[in-house]
Parts: structure tokens; C-alpha cells; sequence
């Protein structure tokens, strides 16, 4: 059990939790870490635009360069752009501090290794051993502390990747987004813009509390409402750190990220660039997600909820594209994680060169209606362990055979339990989830 990582990094309440003690001792750790393979290692940081960003990244800074490590800061910047700068740039590591979709009070470190790739489980141990064991961290000698280096032209490398992804622009193309007030604001506009798009935007001004709120991914309505009363052909929303992207067509419907998933795969196998056919999804994804895979002639693996898993399991086999339902899409050929951005890019592009509309792609994906609770608990192990609440899951199961299903997770963030139905209508899916929740609520609220 790890102490201090969770599936995505350090997470914490910013002051309380996640504090500028435990973010200095995170950065000496790591250090440590680096120094033990490379005795001048350089690490890039980036950020989004929460207010507590400054104290992180000054704290992990202080860590870094007092063990003898140089650090490189590239500003307000997305975190897919720390993985690819950190692969192409030869630096030992790279850190994001975000909360991704959290609201504004959280935040979190997120550390890469030197491939682009988030830590494995062994060196994120490492890490928490020395966190809690700081007397077995030297400080380096006076002449060899590390520099810090403002280096926020950066992002000009990333921007250009992603422009090269694609070959043709999107000129005449009315594209709307949404940049969550964070770390995509000064480059989703900029890169779609470039592309020759006309852009409009909204979750573009941060003040340091705003990210997330009311805007983005995870309220992807304001998105839609904007779309339809702006004449939009389609519209792309991000999420706080920019790893993730969910869509609208030009009436506003969701496109989700199963569905973004779909639209993408069919498109690399008709180029020939589909590994086995294969597409890697977790257990999140909805059943017509599998079905609609299945008639179009792909191939489907599950993995645990978190996107980590889903570039493990693609990794393994070198697959080309992975993702969620809540829009991390990986396409391995251009990243090494989730890319809100990449995907937005990639997706435009096939609607244009096509000649088709984003409503007309994503209806060949026909969505089972899904209801997904989140009960928030002291203890989420606990009650993933409590022998009453899995007996109603299997009853459940049982009632729905092969019309539906259903999932009961932990949060791998918070200490959140998630109930997740799918059923052949929205009454179905409330009244099991309800069943469900109504036993949590009553022993544990």
C-alpha cells in the first residue's frame, strides 16, 4: 500500500494535506532518486493556473536544487506537454502540479520519468521511503546546488508536435473551446488557431480560483449551451491540466470519450495503423461502446479505471490507441499519456477530411443510458469490503444478466465510492443505483 501516491500522482487539499513541507520533501526525494543515476540531472516542471501552485512549485524546487539537481520552468503549460518535453528534451524527469479536474482548493504532483511515462509503482515507493527518511538525503556541496532556468519557450516545441500531427489545417472550420480556465489557456487557442480554425473561446480568463468551475470537461453542458447559441460546428472541452478533451457536435449532443475512441480507431485502421485491430478501454466503458467495436470489426481489452493502466496494458503490446469514457485518450504514435489537446487536433481533422459532421461520426456509437453515483465516505476501503453492499451488487448483476451492468469502485483520488449502472433505460438505472446507495448512505453517511 502506498503512502503518499495515489493513481495519479500525490494528491492533497493545497496547505492542509498537500503542503509545502511534504512538496520540499517530495522534490528532495526525487533528487535523491535522480542523483543516485545522474550526477547533474535536470527535471522540467510545469503547472496549471491554481493559486497554490507557487508554493508547490517553489517548494519543489528548493527540494530539487538543494540535492544537486537543475530545474527547468516552463510555466502554465499542459501535462501531456511535460511528458513529451521530458522524452524529447533528455531530461531525467518531469513534474506537473495539478489536481487535473479537481476543483481550485486541491492539487497534486504528478511525476514522469525520463521516456515521457509516469513512475512505475517500485520508484514511487522509493520516493515515499525517502520522503518519511529525510536524514538519508544529503545536501549537495556548495558549488554543485542546482540552477533554476526560466524556460517557458517550451511550449513552442510542443506546439509545433502537435501541429505536426496532423497534415492538413482546418481552415474554414468553426471550432468552439473550452479551456477549464488552466493549463491549456495560452496554447489550445494558439495551436487551433495556427491551424487556420475559427476559434471561439470560453474558459479562457484563470485568476487562480476559477479552474474547473463551471467550465470544462466535467461541465461539459456550458460547452453545449455556448455551441448552440453561437452557430458552432463543433466544440472541444479540456479539462483542468489538458490530458483529457470531451466534445460537442454542432446541436450540442455529448461526444464522449468512448465514443471519441471509436471515431479515431475506425479512422487509424482504414490508414493501417491499428495494431491487431486493438482498442484499450477500462471497465468504465459502456456496453455500446463494445458493441459498436464489434460490428465495425475491432478488437477491445479492458483495465482498471485509470488511464495509467490503460498505457501499461498498451505498452505491453504496443497497441495504438487506449482511453476512458471521461476523455484521457492515448494515441501512442504522438504520446505517452493522454493528450486533450492531440485528441481535439486529431478529431477535427477527420471530421474535415471526411467532409462530414461530428454528429454523424459519433451516432454510429449507439450509448446505453448510464447513471453514476458518487457517495463521498470516510473510509472508501471499507466499504468496498462491506459483505451487504457486495451481496445487493451481485443481486443487481443478477437482475440485469446481459441487458446491463454494474460497477462499484473506490475513487482512486478521492474518498469517493462510485456507483456506475447501465441499464436498457434511465428508470432502470436509477432505481438499481439507488438500491445500491441507499445501504452505503445509511451505514456510512
Amino acid at each position: 500500500m502506498r503512502k503518499y501516491f495515489g493513481t495519479d500522482g500525490i494528491r492533497g487539499i493545497a496547505g492542509e494535506t498537500l503542503t509545502a513541507e511534504l512538496s520540499y520533501k517530495t522534490g528532495r526525494a526525487l533528487g535523491k532518486l535522480l542523483i543516485s543515476k545522474n550526477d547533474s540531472p535536470k527535471v522540467i516542471i510545469g503547472r496549471d493556473t491554481r493559486i497554490s501552485c507557487d508554493m508547490i512549485e517553489s517548494s519543489l524546487v528548493s527540494g530539487l536544487t538543494s540535492t544537486g539537481v537543475n530545474v527547468l520552468l516552463a510555466g502554465v503549460i499542459p501535462t501531456p506537454a511535460i511528458a513529451y518535453l521530458t522524452s524529447t528534451l533528455e531530461t531525467d524527469s518531469g513534474i506537473m502540479i495539478s489536481a487535473s479536474h479537481n476543483p481550485y482548493e486541491d492539487n497534486g504532483i504528478k511525476i514522469f520519468g525520463k521516456d515521457g511515462f509516469k513512475l512505475t509503482d517500485g520508484e514511487e515507493l522509493i520516493i515515499e521511503e525517502y520522503i518519511d527518511n529525510q536524514n538519508e538525503i544529503e545536501n549537495t556541496i556548495f558549488n554543485k546546488i542546482g540552477r533554476v532556468h526560466n524556460s517557458l519557450e517550451l511550449s513552442q516545441k510542443y506546439i509545433q508536435h502537435i501541429k505536426n500531427s496532423i497534415n492538413i489545417n482546418l481552415e474554414n472550420m468553426e471550432i468552439a473551446l473550452d479551456c477549464a480556465n488552466g493549463a491549456t489557456v495560452n496554447i489550445a487557442p494558439f495551436i487551433f488557431g495556427d491551424l487556420d480554425a475559427n476559434i471561439k473561446t470560453i474558459g479562457c480568463q484563470p485568476t487562480g480560483t476559477n479552474i474547473n468551475d463551471g467550465v470544462g470537461s466535467t461541465k461539459l453542458e456550458t460547452l453545449a449551451k455556448y455551441v448552440k447559441e453561437n452557430d458552432v460546428e463543433l466544440g472541444f472541452a479540456f479539462d483542468g491540466d489538458g490530458d483529457r478533451v470531451l466534445a460537442v457536435d454542432s446541436e450540442g449532443n455529448f461526444v464522449d470519450g468512448d465514443k471519441i475512441m471509436f471515431i479515431i480507431a475506425q479512422h487509424l485502421k482504414e490508414q493501417g495503423k491499428l495494431k491487431d485491430d486493438m482498442v484499450v478501454s477500462t471497465v468504465m466503458s459502456n456496453i455500446g461502446f463494445y458493441k459498436s467495436i464489434e460490428e465495425a470489426g475491432l478488437k477491445s481489452v479492458k483495465t482498471s479505471v485509470g488511464d495509467r493502466y490503460v498505457v501499461e496494458e498498451m505498452r505491453k503490446n504496443n497497441y495504438s490507441i487506449g482511453g476512458e469514457q471521461s476523455g484521457h485518450i492515448i494515441l501512442s504514435e504522438h504520446a505517452t499519456t493522454g493528450d486533450g489537446i492531440l485528441t481535439a487536433v486529431q478529431l477535427a481533422s477527420i471530421v474535415k477530411e471526411k467532409n462530414t459532421t461530428l454528429k454523424e461520426l459519433a451516432s454510429q456509437v449507439k450509448i446505453y443510458p448510464q447513471k453514476l453515483v458518487n457517495i463521498k465516505v470516510a473510509d472508501k476501503n471499507v466499504v468496498m469490503n462491506d459483505e451487504e453492499v457486495l451481496a445487493e451488487c451481485k443481486k443487481v448483476e443478477k437482475e440485469l444478466a446481459d441487458k446491463g451492468r454494474i460497477l462499484l469502485r473506490a475513487s482512486g483520488t478521492e474518498n469517493l465510492i462510485r456507483i456506475m449502472i447501465e441499464a436498457s433505460s434511465d428508470e432502470l438505472t436509477d432505481k438499481y443505483c439507488e438500491q445500491v446507495a441507499k445501504i452505503i448512505r445509511e451505514k456510512y453517511i
